[in-house]
This record gives C-alpha cells, sequence and structure tokens, in this order.
C-alpha cells in the first residue's frame, strides 16, 4: 500500500485542479487522480465570472495570460426569438476546457503535485483514513475531496441518492468558426432546453446547449434535431446556418442531474459539480467549481493546522460554508429553468425586462457571487 499525501484528489476538472494548486502552494503533499489526458475537450458552457480572478492569479494561474474572450454583455431570447439584454454585473471571460484545464495542470505538476492517471474504482474510511483503489494501485490519505463531476462510477460505489434516478437531460456541445460579437454571452431558448453561445480564446465561438431527452429522441441525430428544433428560434438559426463546425462532431454527455446532493458523503469533501450541479443558463459552474475549491482548501489547511479540532467540525464548516455560498445560486437555477420551460412565463418575463432594465442584471446577481477576497 502507498501511502502519505496529505490529500487525494479524485477528479481533475477546475475544482480538482484548483484544489490541488492552493493546497500544494500551502506545503502539503497532494496526489490528484484523473482518468483522462491533458488537454482535453469537455461539454461546458466556458463562460466564467470574473468573480475568480484575484483567486486565480494568487494561485499563480492568471488565466488572463491565455487570451480569454473579454465578456461584458448579456442577450436572451424566446423561442420566437423576442430578446433581451443587459451588461453583466461584474463581468467575465470565455476560455476553453481545452486551454484551462491544461493550463491548470501545467501549474499543478510545476507545484509538485502527484497526478495519476487512472480510474478510482473504489474508495472506503475506516480509522480515521481513506483508502482509495485504482487498477494498479492502492493509496491512503487522512483527507479526500471528491472532484469526479456531474456523474461517476464513485457516485455509484457511494450510493449517492441522485445517482440512482433517472434524469430527463443531456447536453451538446461544439466548437465554431464564425461571426459572434467577442464582448457578449447569449442564451437562447427553445423547446425542451436551452442553449449558451460565446467565444472563446482565438475567435472560436462556443456553443453548448441542454435538451430535453424526450424531445431529443425524436430525432435520428444531431443535426436532425437542431434543424427541427433548434432552429425554430431565429437567432439558434442563424448562427448555426452561419457558422463551421471545428470538431469532427459535437460531444455529448447524458444523464445530467438538478437534483440536491450533499456537500460531505462517506467524509469526503465534495467541491464543484460533485457537490452541487447549477443550471448552466446560469453560466457561472465554472467559477463555482474554482470557488468551492478554496472553501475546501482552506479548511483543510485549517485541520491540518490544528485550528480544527475533528474531523466533525471540519465536515460540519465546509457543509455551512458550501449552502452559504452556493446554496441560493444553486436554488434560483432550479427556479429560473422552470420558468424558461414555460413560454408563456419566458415571454412575459422578457417583456418586463425590456420595460425594466435594471431588473436583468438583478437576476443575473442572484446567480453570481461577489468578487473572491484573498486573505
Amino acid at each position: 500500500m502507498k501511502t502519505n499525501p496529505d490529500v487525494i484528489i479524485i477528479g481533475g476538472g477546475l475544482a480538482g485542479l484548483a484544489g490541488a494548486l492552493h493546497l500544494s502552494r500551502k506545503g502539503l503533499q497532494v496526489t490528484l487522480i484523473e482518468k483522462s489526458g491533458y488537454p482535453r475537450h469537455k461539454v461546458c458552457g466556458e463562460y466564467v465570472s470574473n468573480e475568480i480572478l484575484s483567486y486565480l492569479k494568487w494561485l499563480d494561474a492568471d488565466v488572463l495570460k491565455l487570451h480569454p474572450a473579454l465578456i461584458s454583455k448579456f442577450e436572451f431570447s424566446t423561442t420566437k426569438g423576442k430578446t433581451a439584454s443587459a451588461n453583466l454585473p461584474l463581468g467575465g471571460f470565455g476560455i476553453s476546457r481545452y486551454q484551462l484545464d491544461h493550463f491548470l495542470y501545467q501549474k499543478a505538476i510545476a507545484n509538485g503535485c502527484t497526478i495519476i492517471k487512472e480510474i478510482a474504482t473504489d474508495v472506503s474510511f475506516s480509522h480515521d483514513l481513506f483508502t482509495i483503489t485504482t487498477a494498479s494501485q492502492t493509496l491512503s490519505a487522512k483527507i479526500v475531496l471528491g472532484a469526479f463531476g456531474k456523474r461517476s462510477n464513485i457516485d455509484q460505489v457511494l450510493s449517492r441518492d441522485f445517482f440512482t434516478k433517472k434524469s430527463p437531460w443531456l447536453a451538446v456541445k461544439a466548437h465554431y468558426q464564425g461571426d459572434f460579437a467577442n464582448d457578449t454571452v447569449a442564451l437562447h431558448n427553445f423547446k425542451g432546453g436551452y442553449c449558451g453561445v460565446s467565444k472563446v480564446e482565438n475567435e472560436i465561438i462556443n456553443i453548448c446547449y441542454l435538451a430535453d431527452y424526450a424531445t431529443f429522441k425524436k430525432y435520428k441525430n444531431i443535426e436532425d434535431y437542431q434543424r427541427n428544433v433548434l432552429y425554430k428560434n431565429k437567432h439558434l438559426k442563424s448562427i448555426l446556418e452561419n457558422s463551421t463546425i471545428l470538431f469532427d462532431k459535437p460531444l455529448t454527455i447524458s444523464q445530467i442531474s438538478f437534483d440536491k446532493k450533499q456537500a460531505v458523503e462517506n467524509h469526503i469533501l465534495m467541491i464543484g459539480d460533485t457537490a452541487g450541479l447549477i443550471h448552466p443558463l446560469c453560466g457561472n459552474g465554472m467559477a463555482m467549481a474554482i470557488h468551492s475549491a478554496k472553501i475546501a482548501s482552506e479548511l483543510v489547511l485549517d485541520y491540518y493546522a490544528g485550528n480544527i479540532e475533528s474531523r466533525e467540525a471540519l465536515e460540519k464548516k465546509y457543509t455551512q460554508q458550501w449552502k452559504k455560498h452556493f446554496g441560493q445560486r444553486l436554488f434560483m437555477g432550479r427556479v429560473l429553468s422552470k420558468i424558461l420551460r414555460n413560454k408563456t412565463i419566458t415571454n412575459a418575463l422578457v417583456s418586463i425586462t425590456v420595460a425594466l432594465p435594471a431588473l436583468l442584471p438583478g437576476i443575473i446577481k442572484q446567480t453570481h457571487g461577489k468578487p473572491i477576497a484573498i486573505n
């Protein structure tokens, strides 16, 4: 059995990598287990709120060095193409997961983190110690962070409630070349879902949409579905018809669950989408993932420093902090999702936001946080 790391992180997405950077920066030995290599594309909206910029700089991971698209405006359209727009209260940036994850991975390696490219097949906790099993080795550590994303085999191992429930959602994403404003993130509604459009680095357009599986399965392929469903929104039709896909084919993921999850399960501190998934329409999942890594990392450091007296206290404090920072955002995401699935209410809401320009930025603030303070 291999031992010694102070912290094992299962999953090397944004939350896992940010946690690895934070903890290693402060001198802890970190082992991160990730099944895939870098760089890689992932199904993601690829818009990030500026609330996490100062934290990334503190991690010595200044994302502005990657030349992301700088985004300051938001546009929304209904199924019938009626639009509302607003300036984003904090603004944000567009960066591909292909670039950002690889950037953070390289920083983690430089910090001395151990990265294991394997699948974690089992995790158990006994006598105040975790045991993690992969295909080739067994590791142990006192602290484990769960950063294994929206849905994983480890969720099944842990018998998490949401995993047993069938989800009606799937997501589709691809990069395109075409004409779209550099400073705008758009959300276009269509029957059974909604689609985010924004620029990332190198003038690339990221198009990512969430679709209801019941509607999607009526069509033989993605192209057929887009022509018959997404094209009903004239804005989406114009964007897709006048853009050239850069992937061989779009990426897809299914069984996306927005059910409530526990921030701590089997003594594992869950971060990012593993702890709770906000609806993509809120455009804030990437920032939340990174912020949750900061919260967990600071508490773990306090625990190792003796400032938190027990594991029970650590878990309680993390659960409280998770709810404080993200509980309201997740709730608003669920509310907005229900609203956008009702055409009558959505049309009325757009009319109101046009008449009351301050309303839309106010709604956006409910799903975003304040700039992260660095102590």
